[in-house]
């Protein structure tokens, strides 16, 4: 591997990490999620075909990892009874904190595969055929993920506007 190989996936650490963080909403899992993707791509840099972005190919790694981990802790019993979330989040008026910590709950609530395209176009500001590349789709399903996903966040953020003031008129 070369120099230069080594410094480009050591550049994509952050990015790796907000969007681990996004897709498991826990710091821990977040940074195991990120420690895996890593451990891989140092173990299968061979694999890497420089026909794209590293970048591409690194979260593709992670995407990977992340459906393996949903596939078996599905196959496990659940072992948390306190993890889920509540109906409706509690409406933020203290600080910005707060309304990201309640936008943090509502991006759980997407399906994964809705949360990995929004994270991914949104955040991380992949092209969408960097995401169909990514994760392994045509580009119509990330459009059509996509425009589902800011659908139902705004659903979500409009029926948490509409619960805060139904509760200040009370």
């Amino acid at each position: 591997m070369r120099a230069q190989d080594e410094t480009d996936i050591v550049a994509c650490i952050p990015s790796l990490r907000r969007y681990a963080r996004g897709l498991t909403a826990d710091r821990d899992r977040a940074d195991d999620l990120v420690q895996d993707t890593l451990e891989r791509s140092w173990s299968h840099f061979s694999m890497w075909q420089k026909r794209g972005e590293i970048r591409a190919w690194m979260f593709g790694i992670m995407h990977n990892a992340f459906v393996d981990r949903l596939r078996s802790q599905r196959s496990r019993p659940e072992d948390g009874a306190g993890d889920a979330l509540p109906e409706l989040p509690e409406r933020a008026t203290q600080a910005d904190r707060l309304e990201v910590r309640d936008l943090d709950r509502l991006l759980q609530r997407l399906p994964n595969e809705q949360r990995e395209v929004l994270l991914l176009v949104g955040v991380e500001e992949f092209s969408y055929q960097e995401v169909a590349s990514t994760l392994g789709v045509p580009v119509g399903t990330v459009m059509s993920r996509l425009s589902r996903a800011r659908e139902r966040l705004r659903a979500e953020m409009e029926g948490r506007e509409m619960v805060s003031k139904i509760q200040r008129v009370k």
